[in-house]
């Protein structure tokens, strides 16, 4: 495991005892959230969604650090759709992710060099690397 020498930033929260029928709220107030279960009537977001956005955010962020180093031009318009998938094997709890990156304009070559470099280097990647399966496919 590699340990970090230098800590750059630390998000804290704090979810109250209904856990994903709760709520959340980060220390410096920027988050405040109603947390429902997946696929219930409640009208709170849930962890997975909350990862997916997570790492579409950073994988985005991944890929501008690996463009800026090829020279490439990102445009205005990349994007990530991410899905995170809750499910059960033998009774129990495991998730599975899909990211798909969209980088018009783009040649495919050269965003899929991207899309391996980002995958690399993404902290959310390299946490799930061997512990989640992991599709990520450019359309």
């Amino acid at each position: 495991m590699t340990r970090i020498e230098k800590v750059i930033y630390t998000g804290k929260t704090r979810t109250s005892s209904g856990g994903r029928n709760g709520e959340s709220r980060s220390s410096d107030g920027r988050l405040d959230i109603k947390l429902s279960s997946p696929g219930t009537a409640g009208s709170g977001t849930n962890p997975e969604q909350l990862f997916a956005a997570g790492w579409s955010a950073c994988f985005i962020g991944a890929i501008g650090i690996a463009a800026a180093g090829m020279k490439v031009k990102l445009p205005a318009d990349l994007a990530v759709d991410a899905e995170v998938d809750l499910g059960t094997t033998d009774g129990a709890y495991f998730l599975q992710a899909r990211l798909k990156l969209s980088m018009p304009g783009v040649e495919r070559e050269v965003a899929q060099a991207l899309v391996d470099a980002a995958h690399q280097t993404c902290p959310y990647s390299k946490a799930t690397r061997g512990n989640i399966g992991v599709e990520i496919n450019l359309v």
